[in-house]
């Protein structure tokens, strides 16, 4: 049965008791975040030196994410007008469903671009005054770079649990087919953020790397270098605005696949027959759904009090930062837990009257998957260990050595990565062996599992680049400390870690969200009997062009990255050889000159990701048949999870073979062995903050297009309408665009750089 004529059962009035009781979770998570906003807002910035650097990328970070809304308002509001005129075929005479499915969407771009602007926001105003703490002791630094963190995860939470309770509240019996919407709203919004946040900060990075460090041979956040105010804002709207997005949106994803499936559990005669009956069973399904709901507030709970255990002894001197983060991750994963049984016990109940337990272990089996994927992910990137190690000494023999190292290891932890996942879509699949909706339902289960602990997840992310941004502050600011300098570079250091470790966590919950709303799809698309066949060549050539559709996107992404460094490079060049006095410390650089530089690329550049991830899977699907659309989905998630995972921890890998020798190993800052590293980590910024990242929104774009578009499809081969072929038109044109947008700019179209290199000599 199709989504559309799925009717959920009416809302008891104890079930409604407890949707006001999840919305007030909500409202207790922005309640906690607003609190954490007064602590970090009452501590002392510090000097004017540092403010006014920190004054300077708050300017920037505010116009990047100011300017990227004017660009992509006018691409959001063409596709919630569609959304409407769509689904008013389907539901003709529900005027209120299709304008819901359309003003759900908008909410859902609202909701997630609102949750990276208070991240940001926060971000910008605690990376000061957590350098201004590291003058007295480690203790505060970090306590207080965490709490900055901490207000970026709970705004997420709180607008993702908020919004959706809403929408459920509001229609209830129908709420599932408005929650799709919303989900794709947000997918969209962390794609566009993603994509251009993670061009804008990795231009600045490596083209400041490469003039700074290899070339004039100066430290990183050297105030000489003018690509460094653009480097600090581009951490700001690449990691904080970013990967406030991804997780947001990974967070409503979720939270609509274990609605969905749920509701779909009813069309199952195992599961009907499992739990007593149609009515019996009907009123099961929702339970499940509630069940979902609940999962998110005890989420709430779980997050704050994992922010709150992030302790510093008194008076101990530095130590790794990781130790009180691993503090903090699993009192908030063991109170998810616990949490998890309580809920089951007192609500879960089966037919005969006793607590389903399977629910509660299903649930768990999502804290398992994030506990080892984070150990996997630390493992390959921790400076400490013997991948980076490995990496790191690779490079004595020069750069080419130290890139295949990180190439290397990349791959291998792609691997295992996946075969976590595996394990645990398996485990739900014999915990729930005698239905395969229910099985489906267990594997979204596992990814609300997973992100209950959102917000403790998004808050040990963002510490990441706020300790960048205090040390660079710290350097540009000239104050000297030196147990303070090597307080926040220690502190970085980790910060690399944990931006690692939550991207694993925001791809794996990519892979699990999509499997869940591949489920989705093939009801939708009234595949349930004829199932995804490989063997028939439409669907093969589905799954083909689905599986290349990740490398086309990566290309598009990196390649920006390119370009937009190779202007920056030029820019800083031009600067040190018109203005001598710069290097010599008697003249300021212009930093605006290349902040406009990287504002102007991003947002040129990330159209043509976007054009891709919405019109890829419509071409397939309008001109090829649900079939090959199924095959598409399933070669995306495959090779978008591999290649997310790969860039992402071969990137970190490299950074921190970075990290590593300027803390002194192998001879420290200054040597060929450093210069080697610089080259490898700037290889690997595109992979981890541009390519690897923005695959987590497109895989789940993608997928929700899909269930969008599934009604609309055919599974008769060969057969294709008029209006398919229209779309089918339109979707070439869109591609064809892209493709084109994509080389704008080419370095090739100036000669290959020999004018600017000739200027330049």
């Amino acid at each position: 049965m199709s989504e559309a004529k799925i009717v959920l059962p009416a809302l008891t009035s104890a079930q409604l008791a407890i949707l006001w009781c999840v919305l007030g979770s909500a409202i207790l998570s922005l309640a906690y975040g607003g609190w954490l906003v007064r602590v970090v807002l009452n501590a002392d910035p510090g000097p004017k030196s540092m403010t006014d650097v920190a004054d300077a990328v708050y300017e920037g970070s505010m116009a990047y994410l100011k300017r990227q809304v004017k660009t992509m308002i006018v691409f959001v509001i063409i596709i919630a007008a569609a959304l409407f005129l769509m689904y008013r075929s389907v539901y003709p005479t529900r005027l209120d469903l299709s304008l819901g499915i359309a003003v759900a969407f908008f909410l859902g771009v609202s909701a997630s671009y609102g949750a990276g602007f208070v991240g940001m926001w926060l971000a910008v105003k605690g990376n000061v005054r957590s350098a201004n703490a590291a003058l007295t002791s480690f203790k505060n630094a970090m306590e207080l770079a965490f709490k900055a963190g901490g207000v970026s995860g709970m705004f997420t939470v709180g607008l993702g649990l908020f919004g959706a309770t809403v929408i459920f509240l509001y229609f209830q019996q129908d709420a599932m087919k408005v929650l799709v919407g919303f989900g794709f709203g947000g997918s969209l919004a962390a794609l566009f953020m993603r994509v251009g946040g993670g061009i804008y900060t990795k231009a600045a990075d490596v083209g400041g790397d490469l003039v700074g460090k290899v070339e004039a041979g100066i430290p990183e956040d050297d105030p000489r270098n003018a690509a460094t105010i653009a480097d600090n804002v581009g951490d700001n709207v690449g990691d904080c605005a970013g990967m406030a997005a991804d997780v947001f949106e990974s967070y409503e994803v979720t939270l609509v696949a274990a609605i969905i499936l749920a509701a779909y559990a009813l069309e199952d005669p195992k599961f009907v027959a499992t739990y007593g009956g149609a009515a019996a069973a009907s009123a099961f399904a929702m339970k499940m759904i509630i069940f979902a709901l609940i999962l998110r507030a005890v989420g709430v709970v779980s997050s704050i009090l994992g922010i709150m255990a992030v302790r510093v002894p008194v008076g101990s001197a530095m130590r790794d930062p990781m130790r009180p983060i691993n503090a903090g991750y699993y009192t908030s994963s063991i109170t998810s837990i616990i949490g998890f049984f309580i809920v089951n016990y007192f609500y879960m109940t089966g037919p005969d009257g006793r607590p389903d337990w399977r629910f509660a272990i299903t649930a768990t089996l999502g804290i398992l998957l994030s506990i080892l994927t984070l150990w996997l992910t630390n493992f390959f990137t921790h400076p400490d260990y013997g991948p980076v190690t490995e990496t790191a000494s690779a490079a004595r023999t020069g750069p080419a050595t130290l890139i295949l190292s990180g190439l290397g290891e990349g791959l291998e932890s792609s691997v295992w990565a996946l075969m976590v996942i595996v394990g645990v879509i398996i485990g739900a699949v014999v915990i729930f062996r005698e239905s395969t909706a229910l099985q489906f339902y267990g594997i979204a289960l596992t990814g609300l599992g997973l992100l209950t602990t959102t917000g403790f997840i998004l808050a040990m992310d963002t510490y990441g680049p706020i300790t960048d941004n205090a040390h660079g502050i710290f350097e540009m600011g000239g104050v000297h400390q030196e147990e303070a300098s090597r307080t926040l570079s220690w502190m970085d250091a980790i910060g690399n870690t944990t931006k690692a470790l939550t991207k694993g966590l925001a791809i794996a919950t990519a892979v699990i969200a999509a499997v869940s709303l591949f489920r989705s799809f093939i009801d939708e698309a009234h595949l349930g009997i004829a199932g995804v066949q490989i063997n028939t060549p439409t669907v093969f050539v589905g799954l083909l062009v689905g599986g290349a559709v990740p490398f086309l996107f990566s290309s598009f992404a990196i390649k920006a990255v390119g370009r937009a460094a190779y202007q920056v490079v030029f820019e800083v060049r031009r600067q040190f050889r018109e203005h001598p006095g710069i290097m010599e410390g008697k003249e300021l650089p212009d930093y605006g000159r290349c902040v406009d530089i990287v504002t102007a690329t991003a947002q040129k550049e990330l159209l043509s990701p976007a054009i891709l991830a919405v019109f890829a899977p419509l071409l397939v699907g309008f001109g090829l048949g649900a079939g090959a659309l199924g095959g598409f989905l399933g070669g995306t998630i495959l090779t978008g999870q591999l290649l997310a995972v790969f860039m992402s921890n071969a990137g970190a890998n490299w950074d921190n073979a970075k990290k590593k020798v300027e803390d002194g190993f192998l001879g420290g800052k200054g040597t060929d062995v450093h210069k080697a590293t610089v080259v490898g980590d700037t290889v690997g910024d595109p992979f981890k903050d541009t390519a690897g990242p923005a695959l987590n929104p497109m895989i789940k774009v993608m997928n929700l297009v899909g269930i969008l578009a599934a009604p609309f499809t055919t599974t008769e081969v060969g057969v294709i309408s008029a209006g398919a072929l229209g779309v089918v038109i339109l979707a070439l044109v869109a591609l064809s665009i892209a493709v084109i947008l994509s080389k704008r700019g080419s370095i090739a179209e100036e000669g290959g750089g020999a004018g600017q290199a000739k200027a330049a000599a």
